[in-house]
Order: structure tokens, then C-alpha cells, then sequence
């Protein structure tokens, strides 16, 4: 899969190129002058994220250390890219989900703040947690563990504590809020099984679980575990039925399902 997608976003760069020259420059120096997506991705966030304090050198080589320490950070990303590519009606290729989709951008920004916190470097991985909600307007404390397949839909204002789990395969829209109840130290958040689909500005609150394949209607408030496959609506949430698949997420289904 890593050569693939590298291969097809590098035709898809040239491509771009011949339909947009303005964009050359902006293509060859995201994409096409780097022989990996380690070094692109690398570049793009660097980018992104380097202020008047942190050049971006600094900033690149934390990313270019993080991926050759931990290699499953690229592997990740590049499940993230393809989990977009394939849930998102609005993406017909891969190349912008790497350029300019902020949810994906994000993701990859958490997941160095992930690398550094549980390297000891806390104070180093709250800044980048900073400069994620500062750059994409996403907040996600560093000590949450994220899985692969990950897509953050639209992704405004997103917000996800400290000992939140999101496993394989979750799909999150805008305005969601993975919190707690008050301030209660210790395990305090949501845990999110694989398959879920959380849809827009619906709110987890607590060490509750959502279990595999459950459906969260938009706009709910969730307080309590919700069982594997799933739906519930409402303030507060209530089961109203079953998912219409075994895997929300990636159909993106928001529509209630069956009773």
C-alpha cells in the first residue's frame, strides 16, 4: 500500500501541474521534490506549523525523528489517506487529502504530540498540541491514543481529552467533543471502539464506552455506554435502533436505521 499511494499522488502532482500551472511551485515543493511520503508529509506539516519561535527546520526534524523512530506513524497516515479517499464523496483522489484537508493534517500533527508525550517530552507535545488548535482549530491532548483509519470530517472544532481512546476505522464530523464530566482526575474519557461513526456536534462525555460499529446521531449528547452497533439521537442520547451496516464509519450513513 505505501508505494501505491506514494506512486499515485506523485501522477496525481503531475496531473495537477498540467491542469493548474500556479500551483507548480507549490506542487514540486509538497510533493514532487521528495522521494517519500515520510518527506512530504514531513515538509507539509513543518510548514504549517512553524511560527516567529519555531522555524521549521526545528519543527521538520521532530516530525523526521518521530517517523524513523516510530515507522507505524506512516503507516497510519497512509491508512488515514486512503480511509478519506474512500468515505469522503466530495474526494475523487488522494492528492487533497494530503494538501489540504485540516482533519487529515491534524491527525498527522496528533500523532507526533502522541510520539513526544509518551517519550517523556510532555512539555514539547503540548506545544505541538498548541499549535494544532492554534493552525486547524482542533484541540486533542497529546496522552489520547488514536488508531489508524482515522477521518475527521470537516473537523472545525473538534475536541478530544486526555485519556480518550479512538480505535480503528472511527469517522468524527465537526463540532464533536470527546470530554469529561467535570474535573475528576484519572480515566476520565470516552473510549471509542472501532467502526464508529460520530456525526456532527454530538458530545461524549465520561469513561463511557462506545462499542464497535455503534452510530452517534448529530447534535446528541451522549452520557452512558452505548452498545456495539447502535443508534442513538438525542439530548440526552437514547438507542433508537440498529445502524444500517456493520461499520458506520466508512459508509457514512447518518441516517437513523433501523428500529
Amino acid at each position: 500500500m505505501s508505494d501505491e499511494i506514494w506512486n499515485k499522488l506523485r501522477k496525481e502532482a503531475e496531473e495537477v501541474i498540467k491542469q493548474e500551472p500556479l500551483l507548480a511551485s507549490y506542487v514540486y515543493a509538497c510533493i514532487l521534490n521528495h522521494d517519500s511520503l515520510q518527506s512530504a508529509l514531513s515538509f507539509i506539516l513543518a510548514t504549517k506549523l512553524s511560527d516567529d519561535v519555531m522555524p521549521v527546520v526545528t519543527v521538520r526534524e521532530l516530525f523526521d525523528d518521530a517517523f524513523n523512530q516510530s515507522p507505524e506513524i506512516i503507516d497510519n497516515a497512509r491508512c488515514d489517506i486512503l480511509a478519506v479517499y474512500e468515505r469522503d464523496a466530495a474526494i475523487d483522489s488522494f492528492i487533497p487529502v494530503l494538501l489540504n484537508l485540516k482533519g487529515f493534517q491534524s491527525i498527522q500533527v496528533h500523532r507526533l504530540a502522541h510520539f513526544l508525550w509518551t517519550n517523556g517530552r510532555k512539555d514539547l507535545a503540548l506545544f505541538i498540541q498548541s499549535r494544532n488548535s492554534e493552525v486547524f482549530g482542533i484541540d486533542i491532548h497529546p496522552a489520547c491514543f488514536m488508531g489508524k483509519g482515522i477521518m475527521f470530517d470537516h473537523a472545525t472544532g473538534i475536541v478530544i481529552g486526555e485519556t480518550s481512546v479512538i480505535e480503528d476505522n472511527v469517522s468524527i464530523l465537526q463540532q464533536v467533543t470527546l470530554g469529561g464530566t467535570g474535573n475528576e482526575h484519572g480515566d476520565r474519557h470516552p473510549k471509542i471502539r472501532t467502526g464508529v461513526l460520530i456525526a456532527a456536534g454530538a458530545k461524549v462525555l465520561g469513561n463511557i464506552e462506545i462499542g464497535a460499529g455503534a452510530k452517534i446521531g448529530a447534535g446528541s449528547v451522549v452520557l452512558k455506554d452505548v452498545a456495539a452497533h447502535t443508534t442513538v439521537v438525542g439530548v440526552p442520547a437514547k438507542s433508537v435502533g440498529v445502524p444500517c451496516c456493520d461499520n458506520p464509519a466508512e459508509t457514512m450513513d447518518q441516517s437513523l436505521g433501523e428500529e
